[in-house]
């Protein structure tokens, strides 16, 4: 890893910043979501599970363009946020933002199939025993659905990690602001002499994105555990 530069560091510890805040901040939406999916019957739930969806067929650059449209400094919402001085363009919440759109499918569906899992006899129980809709869902629901929350968490952690479409369209690549591990990869194969600094990088992320996977499973397992009261 000698040939990466004070650079490229920053760029990884910025792409895990991004993605721990873009999954943080989107788990909650996901398991709302996921939810309204697997349980809930109302008439525009079609529409629900297209918009879930969409970030998943758009092309990347499309959902950047269309993000920087609503929410770049000149944007019909981005002009109001501003004056705020909430910004998203061209700077790192913009990139967590972006990531965490990106992600946002791939964290939904191991949820929804975690939560459809539950038998809903349990839930029926907990309610005849007179426990409230938000009490059965975060005593019983939740609880039972944990592992796929855990591997909903990390799949979008991983793919919020290796986003570049969306946040190079929305924010650029800012040396120190904006550049993210992905984009910092494809500036090195873009650069004459780079070679070995793109394949440093690219080991990098494919360290990280192991890392990743294996805590995934980890997590699954541990949560799988608990939810059936086991200790070990």
């Amino acid at each position: 890893m000698s040939e990466l530069n004070a650079e490229d560091l920053t760029a990884v510890l910025l792409s895990l910043k991004v993605a721990l805040v873009a999954t943080a901040v989107a788990l909650p939406a996901a398991i709302a979501a996921a939810t309204a999916q697997a349980r809930g019957r109302f008439p525009l739930r079609v529409a629900l599970d297209a918009l879930v969806t969409l970030p998943l067929v758009l092309p990347p650059v499309a959902t950047g363009y269309v993000l920087l449209l609503l929410l770049g400094r000149r944007g019909f919402i981005g002009e109001q946020l501003e004056k705020l001085g909430v910004v998203f363009a061209f700077d790192w919440t913009g990139a967590a933002l972006a990531a965490g759109i990106m992600a946002f499918p791939l964290m939904v569906r191991p949820i929804r199939l975690a939560i459809e899992a539950v038998d809903i006899e349990v839930d029926e129980a907990a309610r005849t025993l007179g426990a409230g809709l938000v009490v059965r869902f975060f005593r019983v629901t939740l609880p039972l659905a944990a592992p796929g929350v855990a591997a909903g968490a990390i799949l979008g952690f991983a793919k919020a990690l290796g986003e570049f479409g969306a946040t190079i369209t929305f924010v650029a690549a800012i040396p120190g602001e904006t550049l993210t591990l992905p984009a910092a990869i494809y500036n090195a194969t873009q650069s004459p002499g780079s070679e070995a600094r793109a394949t440093a990088l690219c080991l990098l992320a494919v360290a990280i994105a192991i890392a990743a996977v294996l805590l995934s499973d980890a997590v699954g397992r541990w949560a799988g555990r608990t939810a059936r009261g086991e200790q070990r």
